[in-house]
C-alpha cells in the first residue's frame, strides 16, 4: 500500500461561480478542484498556490481551511483502479490575485486536464464534480463541518 499522501485544493468562488478544472477520462467529462499533492518541507498554504499556478496559471490568495476530506480508494467507485490509494485533502478558500483573469494557462497541469472551466454554484449538482459534497456545502450558506470524513 501506499503512503498516505496531503493534498491541498483551491476553493475559488467569484460573482456566484466556482473555478474548476475540467477533466476528460473513459467515463466523460468530470470536474475537480484546483491542487495536488504537498510536497516534503512545504506548508499546505503553500502548496495550494503553487499548484494553483500549476493548474490554472494564476497565483492566488490563500485564506482559511474549510474542509478537510480523506479519499480512502478502495471504498469508492473506482476501487478497482484505486484500491491501494489514501489521500488526506486540505480545502482552503482563495480567490485570484488577479480577479479579471481570464487566461488560464497551467504550467504542469494534471493528466486528462482539458480545461479550467467557471461553473455557476447553482450548477454544481448537474456536473460530475469531485468532490461532490464540496460542492454541496458551497451551496448551504452558513455550512461549518470541516472535517467530512472519507467521502467522494
Amino acid at each position: 500500500m501506499k503512503p498516505i499522501r496531503n493534498s491541498a485544493k483551491a476553493v475559488i468562488v467569484q460573482d456566484g461561480q466556482l473555478l474548476v478544472i475540467r477533466l476528460e477520462d473513459q467515463y466523460g467529462t468530470a470536474y475537480v478542484f484546483p491542487g495536488g499533492g504537498q510536497e516534503k518541507g512545504e506548508e499546505l498554504k503553500d502548496a495550494v498556490a503553487r499548484e494553483c499556478l500549476e493548474e490554472i496559471g494564476q497565483a492566488v490568495n490563500v485564506g482559511e481551511l474549510l474542509h478537510i476530506r480523506e479519499y480512502i480508494g478502495k471504498n469508492h467507485e473506482f476501487a478497482e483502479w484505486d484500491a491501494d490509494i489514501h489521500q488526506v485533502e486540505f480545502y482552503f478558500a482563495c480567490s485570484l490575485i488577479d480577479p479579471e483573469a481570464t487566461v488560464f494557462e497551467g504550467s504542469n497541469p494534471d493528466d486528462h486536464q482539458v480545461a479550467v472551466e467557471w461553473i455557476a454554484l447553482e450548477d454544481l449538482s448537474n456536473i460530475r464534480l469531485y468532490p461532490k459534497t464540496i460542492g454541496e456545502l458551497l451551496l448551504k450558506s452558513g455550512s461549518s463541518s470541516i472535517y467530512l470524513g472519507d467521502l467522494n
